[in-house]
């Protein structure tokens, strides 16, 4: 009976769930986002990575026909962005940074209002809002009101009520902002679970780096350009075995003496860092040899926040 609520008849598995080409979008002199390539295959889990002004949030934007692109184009759900907005509108959900609930109203009277809107058979909306507020264990917050929800809750009822009308594409913008690491965790969770039972793409802007790990792939803006895109392990695996920091010391000196092993290194301010290739690196003969000339010595395995430090750099394309 749920499967009947507006389920739309399953796209062809040829067509990407979205696709851009050369998207970009200025105001006035400022490029916000620029040529922006991507295909995102149906039923993926992608995320927009970046730190705040990158041009994540404009390129949903577009991608949502909340402003208009610039130049180039862009295919949601089959439908060209510019020539059929409505019929995007239809297929997609979107997470709002900020909230979209009335806190004044219940939790069933918000989603009941948000069934009205998109016009779905009141017959079925009971059903479906039961199904969701159990696989976000909200059910017994129904009839309690919005402004009463802690942070994480609300966050998860945005959520609900972004698929509720089943969308093919669901778009969240920075859905954990503003959260502490439990209700981040909990959303994540609730993410995961929608991924299984809903079986939707889900494309998912966030500065959290590390976040966005569980990801099918992800892609990095910086300054509205993409510098590099893979599945995160792929990323990470390429970056290499471990990254070695280094503060203090003679650096000039250490990084002509690391450079022919470990290649020229990042420096921000007083730090060094390098990208150790290999597993099989001596790690201890390389501690025991600089730990007397540095003050700080750090070797860690790298994750998605050093893969985009890197990126960002310019002295690494993605590729070993």
């Amino acid at each position: 009976m749920i499967g009947e609520l507006r389920r739309a008849a399953p796209l062809d598995q040829a067509l990407d769930a979205v696709r851009t080409e050369g998207l970009s979008k200025s105001f006035g002199a400022l490029r916000a986002v620029e040529r922006l390539d991507l295909a995102i295959p149906q039923g993926r889990f992608f995320g927009l990575l970046g730190p705040n002004g990158s041009g994540k949030t404009t390129t949903i934007h577009m991608l949502a026909t909340l402003i208009r692109p610039t130049a180039g184009t862009a295919v949601v759900a089959g439908h060209d962005v510019r020539a059929e907005p409505v019929a995007v509108r239809r297929a997609i959900g979107l997470v709002f940074q900020e909230s979209a609930l009335d806190r004044s109203l219940t939790v069933d009277e918000n989603l009941q209002l948000t069934a009205a809107l998109h016009d779905l058979p009141p017959r079925l909306v009971r059903g479906r809002i039961d199904e969701l507020l159990a696989l976000f264990g909200l059910a017994e917050k129904r009839r309690a009101p919005v402004g009463s929800l802690s942070g994480g809750m609300r966050r998860a009822l945005d959520i609900i009520r972004g698929i509720l009308h089943r969308p093919r594409v669901l778009f969240l913008d920075e859905p954990t902002i503003g959260l502490d690491v439990l209700n981040r965790r909990a959303i994540w969770r609730y993410i995961e679970r929608l991924r299984q039972q809903e079986a939707i793409t889900v494309l998912l802007t966030t500065h959290y780096l590390e976040e966005a790990e569980g990801c099918d792939r992800v892609a990095f803006l910086s300054r509205g350009r993409l510098i590099g895109s893979g599945t995160p392990q792929q990323l990470i695996r390429a970056l290499g075995a471990y990254v070695l920091e280094l503060e203090g010391g003679a650096q000039e000196a250490i990084s002509r003496h690391l450079m022919p092993q470990l290649g020229a290194p990042l420096q921000d301010g007083n730090r060094l860092s390098f990208r150790i290739p290999s597993e099989d690196f001596p790690l201890e003969e390389l501690h025991r040899e600089l730990r007397s000339r540095v003050r700080n010595l750090r070797i860690h395995r790298p994750d998605l926040n050093d893969v985009y430090v890197w990126l960002n750099s310019g002295m690494w394309d993605g590729s070993r």
